[in-house]
């Protein structure tokens, strides 16, 4: 099974020559900038491996971060990291614990390494599972406990408070691997300050936010002893040289991520008063998309149907409770618009058998 089909091969089986790029959580306001014009100005060193220890892009973050450079590592986004982190601390037939139907690729390296996947449904409300999660670890003793906060593909987040809980009683010897891939978005004081502990690794990106997901990046905080487990697997010249150069330069550019972020929360108002508009609810969400709820997996499944054969590509939750309910990106001001005249056709169709 392939864990997404991208927009790509969506647009030649389809025969589009253009499509509505809804579906993947990129930032179709784009990267800063300043990260274009540093890239740009570095593409005739292209020539040049980039630095294998990232040592610039480290130690910048590291000085925001509040912690040692020898704390954070950078990896080719997030997917890179997950997979160093399943390889690291994973052996077959290790067990890893989730909430079934959050991000899937954690899944994907847990199975491919040989490792057992165990996992707890969402709340009804599409939240995670904090008591269960917990009360699961301490019956599994899993190697990994991985939580995506804020979650994808609900939007939800769990507090400061309660991902503060999860360190503190997940079971001594489990990695908890905290995905905050959507971090930016969410307010800044919902998350811990930095906390270097061995049991504990933070993974964000520059995919989101920043939009520089065809780059690939992103990094990980953890201990000293992680780390340099990391880097007796990890492909050493992994990370680009360029994506290494935009990133930096992404992050001095506080100015446009700030609107960004101002533009994705004016954008999932929107989205949530188009689904009232057609008499739907909403998750409040604290990422840049939103889910929709369609009621059942049939009619989302419809739904994500019809606005594909009108060029429009947009994803769905796959496991109950969230199986009735479409995602969809926060585009720019025109984008918003022409997803709305869509979703307000495709709605008035009766569902059909996927």
């Amino acid at each position: 099974m392939t864990p997404f089909i991208g927009p790509e091969q969506l647009m030649r089986e389809g025969g589009h020559p253009y499509i509505l790029r809804l579906g993947a959580n990129e930032s179709t306001f784009g990267p800063s900038p300043r990260a274009i014009a540093a890239m740009a100005a570095e593409l005739p060193r292209l020539c040049w491996y980039g630095d294998p220890e990232c040592y610039d892009l480290r130690e910048e973050l590291a000085g925001r971060l509040g912690c040692k450079i020898d704390e954070v590592v950078v990896a080719s986004g997030i997917d890179d990291l997950m997979g160093l982190a399943v390889r690291a601390f994973i052996g077959p037939g290790s067990i890893a614990l989730s909430t079934r139907g959050t991000y899937p690729t954690f899944a994907y390296h847990v199975t491919g390494y040989g490792g057992a996947l165990e996992t707890v449904d969402y709340l009804a409300d599409g939240t995670i599972d904090v008591d269960r999660l917990l009360e699961r670890a301490h019956k599994l003793q899993p190697s990994i406990l991985y939580v995506a906060n804020p979650d994808n593909p609900s939007g939800t987040m769990r507090s400061r408070a309660q991902v503060e809980r999860l360190l503190d009683e997940t079971p001594r010897q489990t990695l908890l691997l905290l995905d905050e891939a959507y971090a930016e978005f969410a307010p800044p004081d919902s998350f811990m300050p930095t906390v270097i502990d061995a049991r504990l690794m933070r993974v964000r990106t520059f995919s989101k936010a920043y939009g520089m997901a065809g780059a690939r990046i992103g990094y990980a905080v953890t201990a000293v002893r992680n780390i340099e487990t990391f880097g007796k697997i990890r492909l050493q010249y992994g990370v680009n040289r360029n994506a290494q150069i935009g990133a930096l330069a992404a992050l001095g550019d506080e100015e446009y991520t700030a609107r960004v972020i101002d533009e994705v929360e004016r954008g999932r108002e929107e989205y949530y008063a188009l689904a009232r508009s057609l008499g739907r609810k909403t998750i409040p969400s604290y990422t840049n998309f939103v889910c929709i709820d369609y009621q059942t997996a049939q009619q989302a499944n419809s739904v994500i149907v019809e606005l594909m054969r009108r060029g429009v590509f947009i994803r769905k939750p796959f496991a109950p409770p969230l199986d009735g309910y479409i995602r969809v990106t926060v585009g720019t001001a025109s984008e918003r618009s022409e997803f709305a005249e869509h979703l307000r056709a495709v709605s008035r169709i009766e569902p059909v058998e996927i």
